[in-house]
């Protein structure tokens, strides 16, 4: 089946005037595009990424519209014909074929090695695993498929520990897949957390999806900077602390991940774009760690770090 998609072109303060008048029109399924509530949106979840995409960026830039789609058939133009008298507006026109979308999407995900060991594995595939570790997951839930640089540096970092046996905390678990790739590498236990309510649930079911049930992987949802009873909760003795944020919590988090671990604890950092390294590196040297290795994909860095050692009055 064809649409109509039908774009009104206006200004950000017209937008709920025009919004109104469509939905008296009969118009319920609105999607609105504004420059002026994308920037709002990037000011105010600055915790989420470090960037944003030239191409993105140039999309929204000066836009203002609210779309609408209709039927293409003698109904649909009929009722545009009516919208378009009724409003006034200048309405611009364009037609696009009906789509599977809930499921067209599933044709760009595929397995993806990574490292040496790890096979990621979209949850409706069955491939030839070469011998490798499987790690299942549905990439349409949330944040972490695996084929991010962040991603991939930390799993691969994952597999050259010795994980038996470990316990393993994941801040800012997003889908899970890190807790799960240290699951699936043998590690003892994981623990979870994720700013974003979704995350338990969704990295649960992607737990589940490779064998994982809530003993071996607890996740919990909270701000772990500012809820000092969350961090109680997931309390300290890790042998792995992993953070795959952005550097704006990464630089407060070091503050904090010291506690989390062993002492002879790893912690492995990753999402820091590149103009960001250095203070990603002076915020962890002055919170007690020592960066041990250093991985870099991309624009993105990832550090790994042990606990300095202390002689005496004097850290090393």
């Amino acid at each position: 089946m064809r649409w109509i998609e039908a774009s009104v072109p206006t200004r950000s303060e017209r937008i709920d005037e025009l919004c109104l008048k469509l939905s008296e029109l009969g118009i319920d399924g609105l999607y609105i595009e504004d420059e002026a509530d994308f920037k709002n949106f990037l000011k105010n979840n600055r915790q989420y990424w470090d960037y944003v995409d030239e191409e993105l960026d140039r999309r929204f830039d000066g836009l203002s519209q609210v779309k609408f789609y209709l039927p293409d058939n003698e109904s649909g133009h009929t009722q545009l014909d009516s919208i378009r008298s009724a409003l006034n507006e200048k309405i611009n026109i364009s037609y696009i074929q009906d789509s599977d979308w809930e499921n067209n999407w599933r044709e760009f995900y595929k397995p993806l090695k990574i490292g040496e060991r790890l096979l990621v594995v979209p949850e409706w595939e069955s491939p030839d695993t070469e011998g490798r570790t499987v790690l299942r997951l549905d990439p349409g839930l949330i944040f972490g498929t695996g084929s991010h640089a962040t991603t991939r540096m930390c799993l691969c970092a994952l597999q050259d520990y010795e994980l038996a046996g470990r316990r393993v905390l994941d801040l800012g678990c997003g889908s899970g897949i890190l807790g799960i790739g240290a699951s699936v590498l043998g590690c003892g236990s994981v623990t979870g957390c994720d700013i974003d309510p979704k995350a338990p649930d969704v990295a649960a079911s992607n737990a589940a999806l490779n064998g994982i049930d809530g003993e071996q992987f607890k996740i919990y949802a909270g701000d772990i900077l500012s809820d000092a009873g969350l961090r109680s909760l997931i309390g300290g003795g890790y042998d792995i602390v992993l953070a795959n944020i952005v550097a704006d919590v990464i630089i407060p988090l070091s503050a904090f991940a010291v506690d989390f671990m062993l002492s002879d604890g790893i912690f492995i950092c990753s999402g820091i774009i590149d103009n960001r390294v250095e203070d990603v590196r002076t915020a962890l040297t002055r919170n007690g760690f020592e960066i041990v290795k250093h991985r870099h994909e991309e624009e993105w860095s990832c550090f790994e770090c042990v606990r300095k050692k202390i002689i005496g009055n004097i850290c090393k």
